[in-house]
């Protein structure tokens, strides 16, 4: 399995071998569906908390006495119906979202998804990409030749969650260079989940051959898909 490798001003350079068990994996919905959302759950914010009667203020004196007013009983002003009162099955941040997933299967879904993406003609191989100093031009210049390839037009005028770019490493000049445009993500290869390769459009992947050792390496890698 071979791909074509561009440079970052879009000519083809050369081609790469690509890993059977990352890029040839069948597609697996009921996988990805259950990774994708255990990884949101995990990243949800627990904040919204209400207070039942026995945390809110007020007096714990019987309102009225039970019998002979002709109203209704009523035993607390902190009850749930009283104005004021406690809420009754209200969110509670003590409450856990979290869902364990095992490494295993992150990594297969992971595998799926990249699969599926490269079938889909939406991931690109840049054999580097170097900048001496942060510019938002150079990095608006990238972005345009890569629109120039086939298949990745709608790269340059996608308005949301066009791109990633994923590195081998940390570049700061890359990252800045990148951070004024609101449709393009800088993310280190090891770093990358399902979330993000499904959020974004298309995958530039940068220096391919040393990307496949890291994901091989940082990831666990599944089962022979033979």
């Amino acid at each position: 399995m071979e791909s074509k490798v561009y440079n970052q001003k879009g000519k083809e350079v050369g081609k790469a071998k690509l890993p059977e068990a990352v890029f040839g994996v069948p597609w697996s919905a009921d996988l990805v569906h259950q990774v994708a959302r255990s990884l949101a759950s995990n990243a949800r914010m627990n904040t919204a908390h209400t207070k039942n009667r026995g945390e809110v203020q007020g007096t714990g004196k019987k309102p009225w006495q039970q019998k002979g007013t002709g109203r209704a009983r009523h035993g607390s002003r902190r009850s749930p119906i009283w104005r004021h009162g406690g809420v009754a099955f209200g969110p509670r941040n003590e409450r856990n979202f979290t869902q364990k997933i095992n490494k295993k299967m992150s990594a297969k879904a992971l595998w799926v998804v990249l699969s599926r993406k490269l079938t889909d003609k939406e991931i690109v191989f840049l054999d580097e990409l170097t900048m001496l100093a942060p510019k938002s031009k150079e990095a608006r210049n990238i972005i345009s030749a890569l629109g120039g390839i086939s298949g990745f037009e709608s790269l340059p005028t996608k308005k949301k969650n066009a791109a990633c770019v994923l590195l081998t490493q940390k570049n700061q000049a890359v990252e800045k260079s990148f951070r004024n445009f609101g449709n393009v993500a800088v993310r280190e290869i090891r770093n990358i989940n399902v979330a993000d390769a499904l959020r974004y459009k298309y995958l530039v992947i940068v220096n391919p051959e040393k990307s496949f050792k890291i994901l091989l390496k940082e990831k666990i890698t599944p089962p022979d898909v033979s």
